[in-house]
């Protein structure tokens, strides 16, 4: 049976189910941030946690493969970093990773939020700005926390 499973885990359909598989969390963190469902599911360790054995798989996979040293020679330069990014292995790898920090950010922007009272329209903007830019929105968010907050934090 787990052989059977194996060749389901392919590195296209890991890269197919994480990716459609955040999609209905972000819906959660944009229309009822606050449900039960949300709280349960989205603030949780639940999605970092499969995600996580996801990332886990691959870098097994990438153990097997005999290159796993080769992710490290991503700090020696961009040429490097080109390079690992050619490897669909670590490729994957850097991708769990961006939706894994996402998400949890975007959950974050949805608790903060609530806290400051900001409307559900900036919320949503940064949330959604968030998922496809990652940095950006996490800046967008912050910009908008400053008039409700009434203060400038640079930490939490």
């Amino acid at each position: 049976m787990i052989n059977n499973f194996e060749e389901y885990l392919t590195l296209e359909n890991i890269f197919l189910f994480s990716n459609w598989g955040v999609i209905p969390f972000w819906l959660l963190l944009l229309f009822s941030p606050n449900s039960t469902l949300t709280r349960f599911l989205v603030h949780s360790v639940i999605i970092p946690l499969i995600l996580g054995i996801a990332y886990i798989f691959v870098v097994y996979q990438i153990y097997l493969n005999d290159n796993f040293l080769d992710g490290f020679g991503l700090y020696l330069g961009i040429e490097n970093l080109y390079a690992i990014f050619s490897d669909e292995n670590f490729l994957l790898i850097f991708w769990l990773h961006f939706l894994s920090i996402s998400l949890f950010v975007g959950a974050w922007i949805a608790r903060d939020s609530m806290r400051y009272s900001i409307p559900k329209f900036l919320t949503a903007l940064s949330l959604i700005t968030t998922y496809f830019t990652g940095p950006l929105g996490i800046f967008v968010y912050w910009v908008i926390r400053i008039f409700f907050a009434r203060k400038v934090s640079l930490n939490e």
